[in-house]
C-alpha cells in the first residue's frame, strides 16, 4: 500500500533524521532529509512528496512559518514535531494548516500508525464512515457552499474556489455526511484521525475552529457548526447532494 510513498522529514538533529529514515525505509516508505528551511524547499515541491514531517524548532525560519509556506502552494499532508510539552505549540501548528502533531520524545509506531491514517484518508478521498450504499455524490451544498469532493474545493456563489488541506476536508466530510446529528469529540478524532483524543487534547477543537473560520462561521456565535456544550458539534444547516451543478 505505501511502497514508493515519500516522506521528507525535516529537521536539524542529525540523529533523529537517521533514525526515521531507517525505521520509516524498513517500513517500506522513500524517505528524503532536510535540516531546514533551505533544503525543505530544494526537494519540494520538485519532488513528489506525500506527506511531510516537519519539526518546530528549525534554524532560520521555525516549522510555524515554514507549514504556513508550504500551506500556500500546497495541501500536502503535514505532521509538526515539536518538543514542547506546551499545548500552545501543537494547537498554533494546527492552525498554520498542519494536518496531525507529535510530541518528542514519540513513539516510532505511534509515528508510523499517524502516517498511514493520514495517507488511507488521502487515498481515498473521503473518512472511513459509515455511508450509504449508493453511490457517493460529488457535490454537497449547505449554508450557501459548495464542495466538490473530487477536487477538494470549497465554492461560494460569486466567490473564488477555496481549496482544502487532508484535515479540513477528513472533518468536513464527516460533518455533511452526518447533518444535525452530534458528533463527540472522541468520534470525530477517531474517524477523521484513526484514534481517540486524550481528555487534554485540543486539537479537534482547533481544527473545528479552523473549518469554521474557512466557512465564514462566527466562532462566537456559530451557525454552521454548533457547539453542544459537554457533547461535541453538530452541523446545524440543512445538507443537499448533487451529481452535477445546475
Amino acid at each position: 500500500m505505501h511502497k514508493n510513498k515519500k516522506i521528507l522529514v525535516v529537521d536539524d538533529d542529525t540523529e533523529i533524521r537517521t533514525l526515521l529514515r531507517e525505521y520509516l525505509e524498513r517500513s517500506g516508505f522513500s524517505v528524503l532529509e532536510a535540516a531546514d528551511g533551505v533544503s525543505l524547499f530544494e526537494q519540494f515541491p520538485a519532488e513528489d512528496i506525500d506527506i511531510v514531517l516537519l519539526d518546530v524548532m528549525l534554524p532560520g525560519d521555525d516549522g510555524f512559518t515554514l507549514c504556513q509556506k508550504i500551506r500556500k502552494e500546497s495541501l500536502v499532508p503535514i505532521i509538526m514535531l515539536t518538543a514542547s510539552s506546551d499545548d500552545a505549540d501543537r494547537i498554533v501548528g494546527l492552525e498554520m494548516g498542519a494536518d496531525d502533531y507529535m510530541a518528542k520524545p514519540f513513539n516510532p509506531r505511534e509515528l508510523l500508525a499517524r502516517i498511514k491514517a493520514i495517507l488511507r484518508r488521502v487515498e481515498t478521498h473521503q473518512q472511513p464512515v459509515e455511508v450509504k450504499p449508493a453511490a457517493n455524490p460529488r457535490y454537497y451544498k449547505f449554508a450557501g457552499w459548495t464542495l466538490d469532493t473530487t477536487s477538494r474545493q470549497l465554492v461560494r456563489e460569486g466567490e473564488q474556489q477555496y481549496p482544502l488541506t487532508g484535515a479540513d476536508f477528513a472533518l468536513l466530510m464527516l460533518f455533511l455526511e452526518h447533518p444535525q446529528r452530534i458528533l463527540k469529540r472522541d468520534e470525530i478524532s477517531d474517524l477523521t484521525r484513526g484514534r481517540e483524543s486524550s481528555p487534554f487534547d485540543r486539537s479537534i477543537d482547533v481544527h473545528v475552529s479552523r473549518l469554521r473560520h474557512r466557512l465564514g462561521d462566527d466562532g462566537k456565535n456559530p451557525q454552521i457548526i454548533k457547539t453542544v456544550r459537554g457533547a461535541g458539534y453538530v452541523l446545524a444547516v440543512e445538507v443537499s447532494v448533487a451529481d452535477e451543478l445546475d
